[in-house]
């Protein structure tokens, strides 16, 4: 099987556009999250989100280009062209039959949903806007980028909620690894802070309450004092290709894939299961060829819900074993929101952010650890890893998917 290095990477999140942006709001633990009192388009309950902070959609694309391009997609572009334009602009030396796309995404074009609802049922309308249905669609984002790339390969969307771009990403290493494309454009994006979907969520009873001396300290991944997850908007891409493919066009090779485990649960719609988490990990170890002590660092799905975070720790302590007590874990979810169907992108680019800086971020707000939740967890600031050289990130979704990636340093 061929190796499978990262060229390019993007971003955007609730700091803002880039990668930079979302690095410098991860390791120092500046949480993005703010009352939803303060974001436009409610009403709102009396929750907290994590939205982009001024995205003007207008500064990147053409009004023409914006009739056709729901937030979610208008996030994935801007996303993908930083990563292709740090990989070094692949589509002007490779076959594009052999570059293909792969994207996930929970809920899709959410934005043009609501709005045409609305339209609907509180304006009464008549005729909704032409072009609603490809706007709407949920491979719309992957439609969109490949009219902007112009690659001809396989085209696909992954919709399996919060686990939906660890799959897409996964699936792309695994499409070059057996030689159905030489180069692959893979991540996630997500836009769904809207009063629809927000009360939704308000429903299941999954939503943290505001914490009452400081809104931004609202996710508390692993805390006793947790009270539920805090929903986030953005996209992170990466630009994946095999290694002999990347020298030959004179790209750097800045990490690499190294493997990848996905299942399904299997026993409850919503209810997290120890054994699936912990044989996604197992599975992801073995197609990585490591075993449990050469893993440095995990990035936890780490919801901040009551449910997930002990089922998490211990399938973690199932898979590690004796090695948990000097295995450095954290959730970013804290200060950057749930993204749904981007989680896994843009978790997996703190992953590799960190390879490169040989520092893990922390959790923040965990002051106070939650006794069941027995691992090393890393607090307060980064920590120095002088010697890291391969990580983890754990994905795992409603309705029972697993999705497990592992990546070291390119060597």
């Amino acid at each position: 099987m061929r190796r499978v290095v990262v060229t390019g990477w993007g971003a955007v999140s609730p700091w803002g556009n880039g990668a930079g942006v979302l690095a410098d709001g991860v390791f120092n633990a500046r949480s993005a999250i703010r009352p939803l009192s303060e974001c436009p388009g409610g009403p709102w309950p009396a929750r907290t989100g994590a939205w982009h902070p001024d995205f003007q959609a207008r500064e990147h694309f053409s009004a023409l280009e914006l009739g056709t391009l729901d937030r979610t997609a208008q996030f994935a572009l801007l996303a993908a062209r930083e990563a292709l334009a740090m990989a070094g602009d692949p589509q002007g030396g490779l076959d594009p039959a052999r570059c293909g796309i792969h994207v996930g995404t929970g809920m899709g074009s959410a934005s043009t949903m609501e709005a045409t609802y609305h339209a609907l049922f509180a304006e009464r309308a008549s005729r909704l806007k032409p072009l609603t249905v490809p706007t709407g669609m949920n491979n719309a984002c992957a439609a969109q980028l490949a009219l902007s790339t112009g690659f001809t390969g396989c085209n696909l969307t992954y919709c399996c909620a919060c686990a939906s771009s660890a799959v897409a990403i996964g699936e792309g290493l695994r499409r070059i690894r057996h030689g159905d494309a030489d180069l692959m454009l893979v991540g996630g994006a997500e836009a769904l802070l809207l009063p629809g979907v927000v009360l939704a969520w308000e429903a299941l009873r999954t939503l943290a309450d505001t914490d009452p001396t400081d809104p931004g300290a609202s996710c508390k991944p692993f805390s006793r004092k947790r009270t539920g997850l805090v929903l986030g908007e953005g996209a992170a891409f990466f630009v994946i290709e095999s290694l002999d493919s990347a020298l030959a066009r004179g790209a750097q090779p800045l990490t690499e894939l190294l493997g990848f485990g996905c299942g399904s649960d299997s026993v409850h719609l919503t209810r997290p299961s120890v054994e699936g988490q912990a044989r996604a990990m197992r599975l992801a170890l073995k197609d990585a060829s490591l075993s449990p002590s050469q893993i440095g660092y995990v990035n936890a799905h780490g919801t901040a819900t009551l449910a997930n975070d002990q089922t998490e720790s211990a399938a973690i302590q199932a898979v590690f074993g004796e090695g948990v007590p000097t295995l450095p874990v954290s959730s970013t979810k804290a200060v950057h929101g749930h993204l749904m169907g981007a989680a896994a992108a843009i978790e997996l680019l703190v992953c590799l952010l960190a390879l490169q800086r040989r520092e893990v971020p922390a959790t923040a707000h965990l002051d106070e650890p939650d006794p069941e939740c027995v691992l090393d967890h890393v607090t307060g600031a980064p920590r120095a890893v002088p010697d890291l050289s391969t990580v983890m990130s754990n994905s795992f979704a409603f309705g029972g998917t697993t999705g497990v990636l592992i990546a070291g340093r390119y060597r």
